[in-house]
């Protein structure tokens, strides 16, 4: 059986030599079709990979209390008017983390007080474009941020308005270039001095904005050194065994209403975000993606398995006498459908072959260049090699059983 094989496949090489522009030309079109549809899904894996990664890092079993439901926002609110919701305000957050007693749970408040600082150590500084928050002692775990270098906040640094902060991992590569170990070292931020206590472990960009570019300060000294009016926080609560998940935010919208002093028959004023519920809408819109690219991979594909079967039948024909030869000489109709099937295969494969190649660098380029974090795709991988194993055998079956049913004395009469 396997010696048969052999036979064929070094028959099918053989012949793709005697026809190798018509065949080059054949597994060309069988890897346009390929490379359209491994490169898209590549670019939707990598898509995939970056969103799980980047929203992962918040914790499975995280959730904020936000001004508006960022998941509402990302489906247009369904088209209707979105409700203009008051901010959280410094009260109504402190306010939340000393009623909401919810067991097993923490607490971090926290917000954004400039994206355009400029951050300086000795005669060095960075260029103004510095994120700088004001967090408390749980936000570090409670986003899933960790510590590379040195420690995080203590509830002490956080009571006390401590000056200490840490720094993202790009800080090391850029105002501490040639410094042995940043930490204890003394920044200045808006004429401010800080001890640095903490260097985070990488984290890479986010759609373009660096994650790895941030300064954490302590939440009442930012308070006092960013002082403008309608600061809008964010409150996160981490639940230590996910079973709890839900009755955990139950009861922190109940708490919050109270905070709001809402009635009964008063919808929410403000929006709670689950990191499981964000990530499994993200990845749904994803999954047009993924149609588009099949629906293109096959339109390609069919006008390629045309080719494919195009290519076979003219061989047919021309080895007809070839065909009438071996069956003059003992070969039955399956060991001629089997060649010729075969041959389909190895020019399907080949063509697939160069196509998941290159598709797989194009995504790679494509996902390079919108930082996106690469991942091999697997699944489109597989999609190729089924695609194009199916594509042969339904462009090769015809041709085979057309060659197989060759009358042998007509086809050694044949010029």
């Amino acid at each position: 059986m396997f010696k048969l094989l052999r036979e064929n496949i070094r028959i099918a090489m053989g012949s793709i030599r005697t026809q190798l522009l018509r065949t080059v030309l054949t597994i060309f079109i069988i890897g346009i079709g390929i490379w359209a549809l491994v490169g898209i899904l590549t670019v939707v894996s990598a898509l995939e990979h970056t969103i799980t990664s980047d929203f992962a890092s918040m914790g499975s079993n995280t959730f904020n209390m936000e001004q508006y439901n960022i998941s509402d926002q990302i489906d247009g609110n369904n088209g209707k008017k979105q409700k203009v919701n008051p901010i959280i305000s410094y009260p109504q957050a402190k306010a939340f983390k000393e009623k909401y007693t919810y067991p097993y749970t923490q607490t971090s408040v926290s917000f954004q007080a400039v994206t355009s600082a400029e951050v300086k150590y000795e005669s060095k500084k960075t260029d103004p474009d510095i994120a700088v928050f004001g967090v408390d002692e749980n936000y570090m775990p409670n986003t899933g941020n960790e510590i590379s270098k040195g420690r995080n906040f203590s509830a002490s640094d956080i009571r006390n308005n401590t000056y200490v902060c840490i720094l993202g991992s790009d800080f090391e590569k850029g105002l501490f270039e040639g410094v042995e170990n940043p930490i204890d070292k003394v920044i200045s931020i808006r004429g401010s001095r800080f001890r640095v206590i903490g260097i985070l472990k990488e984290k890479g960009s986010t759609f373009g904005n660096s994650q790895d570019l941030r300064v954490f300060i302590p939440i009442q000294v930012a308070r006092s050194m960013y002082s403008q009016p309608n600061i809008n926080y964010t409150v996160s609560v981490m639940v230590t065994y996910k079973e709890m998940l839900d009755r955990a935010v139950d009861n922190a919208v109940l708490t919050m209403r109270n905070i709001r002093k809402l009635t009964p028959t008063q919808t929410d004023n403000f929006g709670v975000s689950r990191s499981d519920d964000l990530i499994n809408r993200i990845l749904s819109i994803t999954g047009y993606l993924n149609i588009a690219a099949w629906v293109i991979g096959i339109i390609t594909i069919f006008g390629s398995s045309i080719a494919l079967m195009n290519i076979m039948l003219v061989s047919v024909t021309e080895r007809t006498r070839e065909i009438g030869v071996r069956k003059a000489l003992g070969a039955n109709r399956s060991t001629i459908a089997i060649q010729f099937f075969v041959e389909t295969l190895v020019i399907g494969q080949l063509g697939g072959l160069i196509g998941m190649i290159i598709g797989i660098l194009s995504g790679y380029g494509v996902a390079s260049l919108l930082n996106f974090s690469f991942a091999i795709p697997w699944g489109a991988m597989l999609a190729a090699v089924a695609t194009t194993f199916v594509v042969a055998i339904v462009s090769g079956l015809y041709p085979a059983v057309k060659a197989s049913r060759l009358d042998p004395i007509e086809a050694l009469r044949y010029e």
